[in-house]
């Protein structure tokens, strides 16, 4: 983990502080690259558990805990530019005082259980 604050650095460090952290863990894939949708994603066994989208923090939970969390002010549920919002996805507003490591764990524990 960098030596900075959370609050000092930006999405993208994060991020890559998030993929520093989750890879290696016994099942997940760091992001691919490329272009297009996914090119920024953790993946378990191919299921996308966590990827920055335009900045922000997109997370795969149970849909319960993304409405808490959206009613707690922490995000709104993600939409793929498909004109619907999707209910177990997680667009983490980018000013959330949550730390992204333990958000990320419990999609990565979310994906494991939804084999």
């Amino acid at each position: 983990m960098r030596e900075e604050s959370v609050e000092e650095l930006g999405p993208q460090e994060r991020h890559a502080d998030l993929v520093d952290e989750l890879t290696g863990v016994p099942g997940v894939d760091p992001p691919q690259g490329g272009r297009g949708f996914g090119r920024t994603a953790l993946r378990y066994e191919t299921k996308i558990f966590a990827m920055l989208v335009r900045g922000r923090l997109v997370l795969k939970l149970p849909a319960d805990r993304v409405d808490e969390l959206v009613t707690g002010g922490d995000g709104v549920h993600f939409d793929a530019n498909k004109g619907t919002p999707m209910k177990e996805w997680l667009s983490l507003d980018p000013r959330s005082r949550r730390d992204w490591l333990p958000l990320a764990q419990e999609a990565l524990t979310f994906a494991r259980s939804s084999r």
